[in-house]
């Protein structure tokens, strides 16, 4: 204790001389790290059904050099309001890595699962050493197989987990894009109906991997074949509703400006739309379930 200078006395401390520093209030959710005794802070995180994003992000590891990608704001909407720093993000169609650079860039971890191995190669490179480890773990493997899925468990044990905290779907939308040759591949299907089979394995495993009370998001768009709208969208939502799935939100984004060229608003496919009595796709659904 300090030596007193003087005849210096201590004088008794009064209730009045001292300040309270109250802490701010926090309440969140169980998924989510969002305050929300400060829910006013939070108004770059949508809560409308109705998307509308001006262009795609392509900073901070972001690129749009792969086709069939999404966007990087959706991960950024859906970690930030259905997950909690350190959880890990499932991905069982992998791509290109969005999922995963997100991740990263908001303190999430990743395991991915990527039908490609030359995708996956070059994905890779994308992260460091160090984060493939501890961070993003990418899967090559077939999404439908058991034998994936017993990989995901394996790497969920890894990272000290027994189950996943959010699962992202985005597949391929029927046939409009053919990504390989593989027969594996959501995109070579034979028919729509086997892709809607093909999808509900998927979902399936992404729903015995998942952590009950967490969320699941669904990306996807629908097609125009043999002179009709295949409803890929509400199928494929149905499918997951079956397995168990309860439906949270139907969210409707615009794609205009966030595709890479495709001609949808050239003057050619304007006439096919006169032509044949249907209307050019601007849009895509994202859908939000939550496991019970």
């Amino acid at each position: 204790m300090p030596k007193l200078a003087g005849n210096t006395k201590l004088k008794p401390t009064k209730k009045a001389d001292l300040q309270v520093v109250k802490q701010p209030e926090v309440k969140t959710t169980k998924y989510s790290d969002i305050n929300l005794k400060r829910w006013k802070d939070y108004a770059h995180v949508l809560t409308s059904s109705l998307w509308l994003f001006p262009s795609r992000l392509k900073e901070h590891g972001h690129s749009n050099e792969y086709h069939g990608n999404y966007i990087p704001q959706i991960a950024q909407q859906m970690y930030e309001r259905y997950t909690k720093k350190n959880d890990i993000v499932l991905d069982m169609f992998f791509g290109s890595g969005t999922s995963g650079i997100e991740a990263i860039n908001m303190n999430r971890r990743c395991i991915g699962v990527e039908l490609k191995q030359d995708l996956v190669d070059s994905v890779s490179q994308k992260f460091t050493s160090k984060q493939l480890v501890t961070d993003v773990n990418i899967i090559c493997g077939d999404s439908t197989s058991d034998e994936a899925a017993e990989k995901v468990k394996a790497r969920l044990e890894i990272m000290g987990e027994e189950k996943a905290q959010f699962l992202m779907l985005h597949p391929p939308y029927d046939d409009i894009i053919r990504f390989s040759d593989k027969k594996e591949d959501l995109s070579n299907c034979e028919s729509t109906e086997e892709f809607y089979d093909m999808f509900e394995k998927v979902a399936k495993h992404g729903y015995d991997l998942l952590e009950r009370g967490r969320f699941a998001c669904l990306i996807i768009g629908d097609s125009y074949k043999n002179s009709e709208v295949q409803p890929l969208g509400f199928e494929c939502m149905n499918r997951m509703r079956k397995l168990g799935f309860v439906l949270k939100s139907t969210i409707v984004k615009d794609i205009q400006g966030n595709e890479r060229g495709k001609g949808r608003t050239a003057n050619l496919w304007r006439y096919r739309a006169l032509a044949g009595g249907f209307s050019i796709f601007n849009h895509e659904y994202i859908f939000v379930f939550q496991k019970p």
